[in-house]
């Protein structure tokens, strides 16, 4: 069951953070393995945004859609997501931004397993590059639209 948690301080306005992580639907642009990215449906909530999304993630030989519910909390400046259907057993994941002198601190928790143990077993391989990829495609992100 891999976990991951890390966070670091950017220089970058929390906002401006939130939303380039909020914008699903960018994924395929800079995210690595994520080849589509498609809104099911938002709702609109007192606090909060509900989308449903789905995911397609390849790999290699690997390619699955995954779906799952993100949830926006805009005042609070976090996102948190859960799986709802696909290859994984569970996923969960929270985002978290808070202003801080000189830009924004950021904090990424992931936690997933597969239900198959053989995709399992590879993930736990390259489970930490692969989230180091992730966060460095993040920041780039970030460097190209506020740097």
């Amino acid at each position: 069951m891999p976990k991951h948690s890390e966070t670091k301080t950017l220089p970058y306005a929390a906002d401006d953070m939130y939303r380039l992580v909020a914008d699903v639907e960018s994924y395929p642009d800079f995210l690595p393995w994520c080849a589509a990215a498609r809104i099911r449906s938002t709702e609109e909530k007192a606090d909060r945004k509900v989308m449903l999304a789905d995911l397609v993630i390849s790999f290699r030989v690997f390619r699955e859609r995954f779906g799952s519910r993100v949830t926006l909390f805009p005042e609070d400046r976090k996102i948190d997501t859960e799986y709802l259907d696909g290859p994984f057993r569970y996923m969960e994941s929270r985002w978290a931004f808070r202003d801080v002198e000189g830009g924004c601190e950021v904090s990424f928790h992931v936690d997933f397993e597969f239900k198959n143990r053989i995709l399992q077993g590879a993930a736990g391989m390259f489970f930490y590059e692969a989230m180091q990829r992730i966060v460095r495609a993040f920041e780039r992100r970030a460097a190209e639209l506020y740097g």
